[in-house]
């Protein structure tokens, strides 16, 4: 009962659901990627605003549910940058990334890919993340330019460069049976993307590794900038980000593997798109926000296992980082 209360108690800025718990997190990523969220009006997200304005100097007008507010701070948060304050381009916020994303998952999944094919799709992909990923930055520092091209351009890179040579080689694997060859092919956009996605963050945040991150103790006061702690975030970070797309690129090519044998499908060839865009959309529907819950955003770390400078300034055991996403 204490946990369904504390979901409920509007707190302004703070999660609805309980960060500590898997559920908790699951509940908390369904809301931030409902793509509902995209088709709020104008005068809709101007009344959300002002109400949670209203609520911040104590001036609501009577009768106002937590309910109410809840849905408030879900409308505000999946529209409006919580640093610039400003409008996320639609294709680019979380609520968007499952309809926006979709087509491109089915477009690097097609069977039969030519180089110019795995190119396109790798390239569109990368881009696409990378715009996602600038969109929803941290802005409280201000990151040159340079370090999110770096990034893109070095993601890019390494998911075309992954993806072309697998392919070359799979081609060239005479021993294979032509069954074994299109799976193992349908199955690379996993390695490419996920390959990609590691030197992204190794690229974009490798200044943290000489800057250190803040860490925080029990009451959320900054103890200092801590190194350690900075490896810790990019290396869990990273493994996220390889987990990520593991069900979204590995289950449909094996789905419609079995599907395809199916006596509707080998008389209607025509169908097999339309049934491969669904199996996508489907699994990339429920993958995304298990996949994402795995892990807190918020992480832990033993104080003995930092710099004595931070063991030194505070008595707790653990302390906490933001990890990012």
């Amino acid at each position: 009962m204490a946990e369904s209360a504390a979901c409920h108690a509007f707190q302004l800025g703070r999660p609805r659901y309980d960060q500590s718990s898997f559920f908790g997190r699951l509940k908390h990523f369904v809301e931030i990627i409902d793509p509902s969220t995209l088709f709020v009006s104008e005068r809709r997200l101007t009344e959300c605003i002002k109400l949670l304005d209203e609520f911040k100097h104590g001036t609501l007008p009577p009768g106002v549910s937590d309910l109410q507010l809840w849905e408030a701070q879900k409308v505000k948060q999946a529209i409006i940058h919580p640093d610039t304050g400003e409008k996320i381009f639609m294709p680019f916020r979380m609520s968007g990334y499952v309809p926006f994303g979709t087509p491109i998952v089915v477009g690097l999944l097609l069977p039969n890919q030519t180089v110019v094919s795995t190119i396109f799709w790798q390239w569109l992909n990368q881009s696409h993340n990378s715009c996602v990923n600038y969109s929803n930055r941290n802005a409280t520092k201000p990151t040159p330019s340079s370090t999110f091209l770096q990034g893109y351009f070095g993601a890019v890179t390494s998911a075309v460069s992954l993806a072309v040579g697998l392919n070359v080689l799979i081609q060239k694997a005479n021993r294979l049976s032509p069954a074994t060859r299109m799976i193992i092919q349908r199955l690379i956009p996993f390695p490419a993307v996920a390959s990609a996605n590691i030197c992204n963050v190794g690229l974009m945040r490798h200044n943290e590794l000489s800057e250190g991150i803040d860490v925080l103790d029990e009451n959320g006061n900054i103890l200092g900038s801590s190194k350690i702690a900075a490896k810790h975030a990019i290396m869990e970070t990273a493994f996220t980000r390889v987990v990520l797309p593991m069900p979204i690129f590995v289950l449909p090519p094996i789905i419609m593997s079995y599907l395809e044998k199916l006596p509707l499908l080998q008389t209607n060839r025509r169908l097999l798109l339309p049934i491969h865009s669904l199996v996508c959309l489907a699994t990339f529907s429920l993958s995304l926000p298990l996949a994402i819950s795995l892990f807190p955003q918020m992480s832990q770390i033993e104080v003995s296992q930092l710099e004595p400078e931070i063991a030194m300034a505070t008595d707790c055991k653990v302390v906490t980082y933001n990890k990012g996403l």
